[in-house]
């Protein structure tokens, strides 16, 4: 290994024939501009030229730390050998530790520049790059260039796991091919909101979305997803594990490139990650109908990556919420932060710790929409949380038409980001100019209008609910004018409270997501006989084995901080000797024993 790593650092002064592209006017500085040297350029040749770069290519690869060097020839070399152990050191740790001591504001070096590094290895280069424009995404600003050089180095990489004679010999671990799939989504929907704002473009930037064909499309991004679904044939996968088949019949299901782990998960992934996209694009439907063969359970492969599995959740309950089953969003909410809960200091291992928490965050602000526009006692452990995270909120939003800001408040912060489906027409300068012209509604508003709209539907419910809970018969006259309205109207009222009290849920034998049947969601019911209102209330008990395991958590909590403090000093005893007069003998007092007891103090015996 020692030989090869001085082989790869002989070709630091044999970096020539691939930087042969580097910008002449930045190689020869200014010199041109003036009058004085406007002769310059005739007595410059090829030479003289190609001297310069070499110059500047050593000069650029020279202030690469060895440090990052030495680590880029393991990298590289780990992913030849197919050693995943090492690689997932290297990407888990190795990037991120040293991203944060030389490149936290700066990019990465450029994977020309590394090449040599490397052998020139045209699929490391690529993975090389699919590091390096993340980096640029998380902790940069993303240029043009950045964002089309991104796209043409996810269909590369893309190009050749789908488009070889057969299935590659490439092994990479299941975070990275989880975060291969989520980068390149996030990377068309940051590119698909900057594209969408037509007014704020230069002339540079409108020339080049005119001329660049369709870079980062919808139908594009799609036809990955489904291709690597296709590939790897991980439908008739998971249907063939959940009918208990044999691993020879699984091999003769899924073909040869569903049986090797990396086309798997990278299909696996793509089902969730089309949940996402038709999530972005607002079809509701579809997202929940592509995770129809996924089961979310604890057994599920989701689970295998934390951040796979919280971004799944997140979804599927925002999904349900915008179908307005709000019953399943709920419980969905719940069995994911309540994961979180339980392995929070876990979490802190995770370089994705700080996405994984905001994600949480959200899901939040989610339940406490839906639970105020269905209430339920699923948690009270989750209630209690969402009450000090957003207390104001959580009260204004049963105030009726107060509320309504807090409704927004809360659906802005914690809905994501969507992505319209078709671009402007930069290719077409008058419809440009029409569409410009033309007042267009963003899609995050388009669908918080729409939800704000079933909100105010249903803004009468906590009120009618309050007085009927009060009474188990009561008059139409009284409660219209409690309600202070007329009959008509308060049996209005009284349909609207009927049908927010029942949606579709899932009772948890259904396989896909849509399923469902028409459950009550409400523990109070009525009917109406003639000018009579007769109320009934289902009261369910109370849940002891989880106000067990929450006083048994703190109970724990309290004892463990109670271990771990530090022991109590000793307290010194009072000196009760009697005075001695003047004049007498000192009596002698026998040595007292001394007993170390168990707590570090002293017990003395007399």
């Amino acid at each position: 290994m020692d030989g090869q790593r001085v082989a790869y650092w002989a070709a630091e002064a044999e970096v020539d024939e691939d930087l042969e592209d580097v910008d002449l006017n930045l190689a020869i500085g200014n010199f041109g501009q003036t009058d004085q040297y406007e002769d310059a350029k005739s007595h410059i040749d090829e030479t003289t030229l190609l001297a310069v770069q070499q110059q500047m290519a050593q000069q650029a690869f020279a202030q690469i730390p060895d440090v990052v060097k030495r680590f880029i020839v393991h990298f590289y070399q780990a992913v030849q050998e197919n050693n995943l152990a090492e690689i997932s050191v290297s990407y888990e740790s190795g990037w991120n530790r040293l991203t944060e001591k030389y490149y936290a504001k700066t990019e990465w070096p450029e994977a020309e520049l590394i090449a040599p590094l490397v052998n020139d290895d045209p699929i490391f280069l690529i993975l090389y790059r699919e590091l390096y424009y993340r980096h640029v995404y998380s902790r940069l600003q993303p240029n043009l260039d950045d964002r089309f050089h991104s796209y043409e180095n996810s269909c590369e990489l893309f190009n050749y796991l789908l488009n070889s004679d057969g299935p590659v010999t490439l092994e990479l671990p299941e975070q990275w091919l989880w975060d291969i799939v989520d980068e390149f989504i996030y990377q068309y929907q940051s590119f698909s909101v900057w594209r969408s704002k037509a007014g704020s473009k230069t002339e540079e930037e409108l020339t080049s979305l005119g001329d660049g064909g369709q870079p980062w499309s919808s139908y594009s991004v799609l036809n990955v997803l489904y291709s690597l679904i296709q590939k790897s044939r991980v439908h008739e996968y998971i249907n063939a594990v959940q009918e208990g088949k044999t691993q020879e019949e699984i091999g003769e299901v899924v073909g040869e490139f569903g049986s090797l782990p990396l086309y798997r998960m990278l299909g696996y992934f793509s089902i969730l990650g089309l949940l996402r996209v038709h999530t972005m694009l607002g079809d509701f439907t579809l997202a929940l109908k592509s995770m129809e063969n996924v089961e979310l359970n604890q057994k599920s492969s989701l689970t295998r990556v934390t951040a796979c599995h919280v971004s799944t959740y997140y979804y599927v309950g925002f999904s349900y919420m915008m179908l307005r089953r709000y019953t399943d969003a709920t419980r969905t909410f719940v069995t994911i932060l309540n994961l979180i809960l339980r392995m929070r200091q876990y979490h802190t291992r995770s370089y994705q710790y700080d996405q994984i928490n905001k994600t949480a965050d959200r899901m939040y602000a989610l339940f406490a929409i839906c639970n105020a526009l269905s209430p339920s006692r699923l948690d009270d452990n989750i209630l209690n949380i969402v009450k000090e995270r957003f207390g104001e909120q959580v009260t204004k939003m049963s105030r009726g038409e107060e509320g309504i800001p807090a409704f927004e408040e809360l659906f802005t912060y914690a809905c994501p980001k969507f992505v319209a489906a078709n671009p402007p027409p930069y290719e077409d300068a008058d419809a440009l100019a029409a569409y410009l012209e033309d007042t267009h509604i963003d899609p995050a508003q388009r669908h918080l209008k729409n939800f704000i709209a079933d909100v105010r539907a249903r803004l009468s419910v906590p009120t009618l609910r309050s007085f009927l809970k009060l009474y188990t018969s009561l008059g139409t006259k009284k409660l219209a004018g409690f309600l202070d309205t007329d009959e008509e109207e308060m049996v209005q009222q009284l349909m609207v409270l009927k049908q927010a009290s029942r949606s579709i849920g899932r009772m948890g034998s259904e396989k896909g997501l849509l399923d469902g049947s028409t459950v009550s969601n409400n523990d109070l019911n009525f009917v109406i006989d003639e000018n009579m209102v007769h109320i009934t209330e289902s009261t369910v008990g109370r849940r002891y084995a989880g106000w067990f395991i929450r006083n048994t958590e703190h109970a724990q909590r309290v004892y463990d901080g109670l271990k771990n403090s530090p022991l109590p000093l000793p307290i010194k005893p009072a000196n009760t000797q009697p005075q001695q007069q003047p004049g007498q003998p000192q009596q002698s007092q026998p040595p007292a024993q001394v007993k170390t007891v168990a707590w570090g103090g002293v017990k003395t015996l007399g």
